[in-house]
């Protein structure tokens, strides 16, 4: 049997981004994050309603700030207590998954879809390949901060605003820079 393009996405492979189901799911994603967006904070809970509804799975206290961007929203799974300040892109093209007590700074980008070093392939943006993102438990990311695809950060880890976070980290550390290193170590709850 011949796997669906989006059956393809989920599973890490290569897939064709053009894919009509793939474009319709990403235009009924855009609208309800238009709405969201238009939204703006004039109503929180009706916000938190809309977000409940586009994430794949969130806790009971979730807040996200108007700019939002996604691809899907159905991989986005966020802890409880989770936060996203404003202007925000997560393009969730493999699941990302954030745990609990976690903030976002304005303008961070998490990113789970890469494409192919063919350039053949990668013409048009027309090939993708999702690489799923793992950011654990009391993460605080900073403003303008970016999370590559593929990549893991563990418990109680800070990245400093303006990083480019490009490999997986572990528990209880802060990271920074271009690309993002250890700076620090954190002490452990």
């Amino acid at each position: 049997m011949i796997k669906s393009e989006k059956a393809k996405m989920l599973a890490g492979e290569l897939f064709n981004v053009y894919d009509p189901e793939l474009v319709s799911e990403r235009a009924a994603a855009r609208q309800q994050v238009e709405a969201f967006n238009q939204l703006g904070e004039t109503d929180p809970q009706q916000s938190r309603t809309l977000i409940k509804q586009l994430f794949g799975a969130t806790g009971e206290k979730v807040e996200v700030h108007a700019t939002f961007r996604c691809d899907y929203g159905y991989n986005l799974y966020v802890g409880e207590d989770f936060f996203a300040n404003y202007d925000c892109a997560i393009l969730d093209v493999a699941p990302i998954h954030i745990g609990k007590h976690c903030l976002l700074g304005p303008k961070v980008q998490i990113y789970s879809v890469n494409h192919p070093d063919d350039p053949k392939l990668r013409r048009n943006g027309a090939m993708g390949i999702g690489k799923p993102v793992t950011l654990g438990d009391d993460l605080w990311v900073g403003g303008d901060a970016i999370i590559c695809p593929g990549v893991t950060l563990g418990n109680n880890v800070i990245v400093a605003a303006g990083s480019v976070v490009t490999e997986s980290f572990g528990d209880n550390v802060v990271v920074g820079g271009n690309p993002a290193r250890v700076i620090r170590e954190l002490p452990a709850e």
